[in-house]
């Protein structure tokens, strides 16, 4: 079996995880690659590939590090659905699966085939009217905002060709199943399971009580047609790929072609994440002791 390897450096003890990585698969006979801008940070004899060209010599990607991470590695991937097995280097790791301490025990069960594959809705983005973006597929969500200036901007949302409504409001996200615990949630909007095929629209601070978030069939293209009276419109894809375009601008959101494939063990289920990571459900604990009856 291909594994390659895409590390975030940042994180700590990234180097001896790439290390225990690399051994395991010298020692059980299975071919290693590195990204070229990993290579210069530890001492291995190992493969070298461009990041961008991973997915040709990977049957299975190791991505270390955090959520940040994985996002990176499907976008290394460049529409090639290649599985991802995550690896928490210390972070909440929503879609990382295990830490750093289980790294060779997790790469025994991938090669036993005890695991199994979430497939999981990717999104594409079209800035109408300009050059193709670079990288246009955003596995969390797309956001369209007002960049760094403190006014709102004005936005119109579309489906199919049909006029949904109108904000005025910081900007809009756009988000997949997968990044409804992310910028999403934290503007409002439902947790989604991250198997299911919909996408989330949340408006970020709108002028307005009566605004609420919006969930779309997974086969909507969605336009949002933006007026920025004081110029200003940012595109940002992921929270990674951030561009600047025409404060009169128009933006097409749609599923992509393809997925992306996260490697999952059985004993950890989203809604067990959910839980220890973000302590849903759970109650407050009081302290009746210290608690005044007194009216």
């Amino acid at each position: 079996m291909r594994f390659g390897i895409i590390v975030n450096f940042l994180r700590p003890d990234a180097g001896d995880a790439v290390i225990t990585a690399a051994e395991w698969c010298k020692k059980h006979n299975h071919e290693v690659y590195l990204c070229d801008d990993i290579i210069s940070q530890v001492k291995l004899d190992v493969r070298v590939c461009p990041r961008n060209e991973i997915w040709k010599f990977s049957d299975v990607v190791i991505s270390m590090g955090g959520d940040g991470t994985i996002l990176a590695s499907v976008r290394a991937l460049a529409g090639h659905s290649r599985p991802i097995l995550g690896i928490n280097l210390g972070s909440l790791g929503f879609l990382t699966q295990l830490t750093a301490d289980k790294l060779e025990s997790a790469l025994n069960r991938v090669v036993g085939n005890d695991y199994r594959i979430e497939e999981r809705l990717v999104l594409k983005t079209e800035v109408m009217g300009e050059s193709a973006l670079e990288y246009p597929y955003a596995l969390n969500d797309v956001v369209v905002d007002k960049g760094n200036v403190s006014r709102v901007i004005n936005l119109s949302l579309y489906a199919n060709d049909e006029y949904i409504c109108s904000y005025t409001a910081d900007g809009l996200v756009i988000s997949t199943p997968t990044g409804s615990t992310a910028y999403s949630l934290a503007v409002g909007g439902p947790i989604l399971d991250p198997t299911m095929q919909a996408f989330i629209v949340s408006p970020i601070s709108p002028f307005s009580l009566t605004t609420r978030p919006m969930i779309f069939p997974p086969d909507s293209i969605l336009e949002i047609k933006v007026r920025s009276e004081h110029g200003n419109a940012m595109l940002t894809i992921d929270g990674q790929v951030a561009t600047k375009f025409c404060p009169t601008g128009s933006i097409k959101v749609s599923r992509a072609d393809h997925i992306a494939k996260l490697i999952r063990f059985s004993e950890n289920s989203f809604y067990d994440i959910l839980r220890k990571k973000l302590h849903w459900g759970k109650l407050p604990v009081v302290d009746y002791k210290k608690v005044d009856f007194k009216d």
